[in-house]
C-alpha cells in the first residue's frame, strides 16, 4: 500500500510503501516517553521504499536499555514525529502512523512491549466522549 504524509505544519513530507497488515502498537515506556502518549502506532517501510520529499527531519539518536541505538526523526519546526530507523544504514524505516494521510485505512494487528501498557489504555470503551471538543 503507498502511503504518503507530513509532519503537522507541512515543512517535512514523506512517501513509501507498506504491508497495511504490520501496524503495530508499542506500549514501551520509550514510545510513551518520546510521543507523549499511552502508546504509539507505527507501521515499517523498508528502506528502498521509502523516501523523504520535502524537508530536513531533525534526529535524536536513542540508546534503548539493550544498547540498541535508534535515530528519532522529527520536525525541527513543529515538533511532530516522523519515523524511526538504525542511525547508520537502515533497513527499515518505523513510521509514524499519526502522519499519514491514510491513517483511517490502517488498523493495528499486533501489541507490543504490553507489560508496559498503562492499564486503562487497554479498553477505552466505558468512558463517555463526545464527536468534537466541547
Amino acid at each position: 500500500m503507498k502511503v504518503d504524509g507530513t509532519c503537522h505544519c507541512g515543512a517535512i513530507a514523506l512517501e513509501a510503501e507498506v504491508d497495511p497488515s504490520g501496524l503495530a502498537l508499542c506500549h514501551c515506556t520509550d514510545c510513551q516517553s518520546l510521543s507523549g502518549s499511552a502508546y504509539r502506532a507505527n507501521i515499517q517501510a523498508r528502506a528502498e521504499d521509502f523516501r523523504l520529499i520535502r524537508g530536513t527531519p531533525k534526529i535524536y539518536v536513542k540508546t534503548a536499555e539493550s544498547g540498541t541505538k535508534r535515530a528519532q526523526a522529527f520536525c525541527g519546526d513543529c515538533g511532530a514525529q516522523l519515523y524511526a530507523c538504525a542511525p547508520e544504514n537502515p533497513g527499515t524505516y518505523s513510521l509514524r502512523v499519526g502522519t499519514l494521510l491514510q491513517r483511517r485505512e490502517l488498523t493495528p494487528t499486533r501489541q507490543i512491549w504490553l507489560c508496559s501498557a498503562l492499564p486503562w489504555s487497554m479498553n477505552l470503551e466505558g468512558i463517555p466522549g463526545t464527536q468534537r471538543q466541547t
